[in-house]
């Protein structure tokens, strides 16, 4: 993108008898340069990051595939993985990453072991970093599980989230993310 610049002439100033030429640009704020430049830096860093996953339990059969080459490959790459446990994109997570070193997994699951669907408990027995919260038991889900995407956001330093348009917890959770200066990707299944 190419800024425009305004210059000024200011003839009405002399210093020993030469015209003194001053000029001004109108640039960008750099409020969001700088946060890009932020972003940037961070994800040019060769270092080993903590990535979280974020997503919803309905995921369109043909997004899985890529969700797991997503989370596959940071993993290869050495990176640490936090997600949350249940179905959806959080298995799909756990799965890959789980395949690779379980070592890099960790789980924070809203609610204690207990709470979660069969399904998913085989796969969250063999998960080493697993966090539960049975004091969250008797809250509403939603809530449980908006506190712990706060945690989990708490924890990484970019943030990846799968939802739709209408998934306001997991929305929330990004702008959460992003008031922290964490790297933010958003990715919608509609």
């Amino acid at each position: 993108m190419i800024f425009p610049a305004i210059f000024q002439i200011n003839a009405n100033f002399k210093y020993r008898n030469h015209f003194i030429l001053s000029r001004s640009l109108d640039l960008p704020a750099t409020e969001g340069v700088d946060a890009l430049a932020q972003e940037l830096a961070k994800l040019q860093d060769k270092g080993k990051r903590r990535i979280a996953f974020l997503g919803t339990r309905h995921v369109p059969v043909v997004d899985i595939h890529l969700i797991e080459l997503i989370a596959r490959s940071l993993a290869e790459e050495g990176h640490n993985i936090v997600t949350s446990g249940s179905q959806g994109v959080n298995a799909t997570v756990i799965r890959a990453v789980l395949d690779i070193n379980p070592s890099l997994l960790t789980v924070l699951l809203p609610q204690s072991l207990d709470r979660q669907v069969p399904e998913i408990k085989d796969q969250l027995e063999r998960v080493i970093h697993l966090v539960e919260k049975s004091e969250n038991d008797e809250l509403p889900l939603p809530l449980a599980s908006s506190l712990c995407n706060q945690e989990i956001i708490t924890r990484c330093d970019q943030l990846i989230c799968f939802a739709f348009h209408d998934s306001e917890t997991l929305l929330n959770s990004c702008r959460c993310a992003e008031e922290m200066g964490k790297v933010v990707s958003l990715l919608f299944f509609d």
